[in-house]
Parts: structure tokens; sequence; C-alpha cells
């Protein structure tokens, strides 16, 4: 016997009375609370698990970023494009959440396809390598998307991010 039947019980002088569960309005209740939170909750999930898939593809922009380095301390310029940078050519660069990666000016441009996420399909998300012109011995440092530049360096490049802002990785704000 559950708590609510022995009070049941007790108010009525001990006459046995019907005692159920709960009703379907309570029922109704306790499921449109939850509806409710749920649908609170699944953009911020998608928008999640979107920032996580271009976490795992700008990993595949390292295969760029080592080259680019080099020719900055070595002769302090930027290769032009994927050729210059000893790379394969920019649709040649894939994995299975991005469909190019192209050099243009020093700057690594990540489109992304094959099987991401439909909301950045076709998008593109720029790093650009920002260096101190005048002490190329200073490492080149990468900057993400729209992220402000370190004070006393420069970014080279275009910036040709189209990401919507809601999915970029917290670095690249």
């Amino acid at each position: 016997m559950n708590l609510r039947c022995a009070w049941a019980l007790r108010l009525r002088g001990g006459r046995v009375a019907a005692c159920g569960g709960f009703t379907l309005i309570e029922m109704m209740v306790v499921v449109a609370v939850i509806a409710i939170l749920l649908m609170m909750a699944m953009p911020n999930m998608q928008d999640k698990i979107v920032r996580d898939q271009i976490v795992e593809a700008v990993k595949l922009a390292n295969i760029a970023k080592a080259p680019i380095a080099a020719s900055w301390s070595t002769a302090r310029i930027l290769p032009a494009d994927n050729a210059a940078a000893g790379l394969p050519a920019p649709d040649k660069i894939v994995s299975n959440l991005v469909s190019a990666v192209s050099v243009d000016a020093g700057a690594i441009h990540i489109v992304f396809g094959n099987q991401v996420n439909a909301a950045i399909r076709g998008k593109t998300l720029t790093l650009r390598p920002a260096v101190v012109e005048d002490a190329p011995i200073v490492p080149v440092t990468w900057v993400c998307a729209h992220a402000p530049v370190p004070d006393k360096m420069t970014a080279q490049g275009a910036d040709r991010t189209d990401v919507p802002a809601r999915f970029l990785p917290f670095n690249c704000h």
C-alpha cells in the first residue's frame, strides 16, 4: 500500500477506498514538462554535435600548417597555393568531414563536406597565419575564423569563413 492510500484510509475512518496510481491529467502534465525540457535541449545538442565535427575536421589542416610555418621561418614568404606549399590539389586533401583543404596566400581554407552535418556542408572555415613581420624566428600562430589577432602580430591571407557563428568552436570567436 502506498502512502497516498494509507493517508486516504486514515481520513475515511479505515474504510477501504479506491487507491489508484496517477490520474491521466497528472501523467499528461509530466509528459508535457519532459517534452518542453527536451525541446529546449535539442538545439544545444545539435549545435554541440556540429561544433565537435568542426573541431575534428580542423585537425586535417595540420598537414598544411607545417610547410606554411617552415616557409615563413626560412624565406619570410607564405605559400601562394597548395603547390607552393608542397601539398596535393585541394580536392585531394579530404576526410569524412572535409571535401577540400586549400592554401591561399598562407591562409588555410577548409571546406566541409562528405559526411558532415548538413548545417555546415559546403561552408568554409579559414585558419590564417599570424606572424611578427620583422622577427621570422617567432613561431607562426594560427587565427581561427573571426578570432582576434594576437598583439604585435599580423594575420596574413583573407578570412573566407562562412560558417555560422553559433557553430564555431570557442577558440574561433
